[in-house]
């Protein structure tokens, strides 16, 4: 999110023709596990060794509800790869999304909450429980928008506001 968040806003509010695949693993990975915008309160990483304290990070950031906002944005949703169940519905995500791209209905964007044993500093078995026990309470899983075209979803956010 630090890094491609401009990018990402600009294009959903083009309504760019792509599908966007962002996995949230609630640090910076390849950095060695520093804290991120979508770390969780309370939580340790290399440079938040006493957990995350939002009134001197900020909260995480909700990237699916986020992008989901905005008019461009066609599909948006939230999964995760903890379980069977829930790696089968990331796939059903995947699969709308990139159908949405194909189609030209405009911009696609999936989340993938993914666990990171290494510098989480956890097994692959614990990691995935700490997935389970403190992301999923975060980040709820599922599809946050799901429309066919920009103009279907104005429509409908005026039919509801009268």
């Amino acid at each position: 999110m630090a890094i491609g968040a401009e990018g990402l806003i600009q294009a959903a509010s083009y309504g760019e023709k792509i599908t966007i695949v962002m996995v949230n693993n609630a640090n910076f990975g390849r950095t060695g596990g520093q804290m991120g915008l979508t770390s969780l309160v309370g939580q340790v990483t290399t440079t938040t060794p006493m957990g995350k304290n939002p009134s001197e990070f900020g909260y995480p950031i909700h990237a699916a509800e986020m992008v989901a906002s905005f008019k461009g944005v066609t599909y948006s949703a939230r999964g995760a790869v903890d379980s069977p169940a829930n790696y089968l519905k990331t796939k059903k995500y995947l699969k709308a999304a990139f159908a949405k791209q194909i189609e030209g209905r405009g911009l696609s964007f999936v989340e993938i909450l993914s666990a990171c044993p290494a510098n989480w500093h956890l097994s692959p078995v614990q990691a995935l429980k700490w997935l389970r026990e403190n992301m999923l309470p975060e980040f709820p899983l599922g599809e946050f928008k799901n429309v066919d075209s920009p103009d279907q979803s104005t429509k409908e956010e005026h039919s509801e506001k009268k």
